[in-house]
């Protein structure tokens, strides 16, 4: 934080346009228009316009740091770039497949606090989960014989406190591998294994 930022981008169709900043703060989170959360934003003040998306923004020494994304409006100079690691990972699979591939299980959900006297009696890992409202028909939770009702907590030994936790455990690399999910329904946990399959493409 506090080191120079250097926007280079397209703003308004003017081309390779410079702007210069600072690093306002690491590790910011920040909600994709999907619902999804992304992790590991970089903040900073270096002023970013439409156009700027998909810009470098770089250090000092001209080394990229992360790609320009966002800015909130109308508020100035709160801007928003995805962290270069990310972008590597992100790249890296669509050098490979051409596509970023995603897992999922089929299940619309909301998070719900458990009681202490739930999360002792099971010995849970968080006080909350995903509670489960709806499924889709023919879907890997709907063979796995989830219900209305149940409230996921946890997945493959990692715990499942909310809607965020689920979506960042199911990536690409869980497509097709068998996983054991723990649940409460009603006063009893009981785990069931389920297959994730690869998120279809939106129409």
């Amino acid at each position: 934080m506090g080191q120079v930022a250097i926007a280079i981008g397209n703003p308004y169709g003017f081309q390779c346009t410079v702007t210069a900043g600072v690093v306002s703060a690491l590790g910011r989170s920040f909600r994709a228009k999907t619902g999804r959360l992304i992790d590991d934003i970089i903040q900073t003040d270096a002023a970013l316009n439409p156009g700027n998306s998909g810009g470098p923004l770089v250090n000092s020494r001209g080394e990229v740091i992360g790609v320009n994304t966002a800015v909130i409006l109308p508020a100035q100079g709160i801007c928003f770039a995805i962290g270069i690691d990310t972008a590597h990972y992100v790249a890296g699979w669509l050098i490979k497949d051409g596509v970023i591939r995603r897992s999922y299980i089929g299940v619309g959900g909301q998070n719900v606090p458990l009681h202490r006297r739930v999360v002792r009696f099971h010995q849970l890992p968080a006080s909350s989960g995903v509670l489960v409202i709806s499924i889709a028909p023919g879907s890997p939770a709907a063979r796995a014989g989830l219900r209305d009702g149940d409230i996921l907590v946890e997945i493959d030994g990692q715990p499942v406190p909310s809607i965020d936790a689920l979506h960042k455990f199911l990536s690409g690399e869980r497509i097709a591998r068998p996983s054991s999910l723990t649940l409460l329904r009603g006063t009893e946990k009981m785990a069931v294994e389920i297959v994730p399959e690869e998120m279809p493409a939106r129409s």
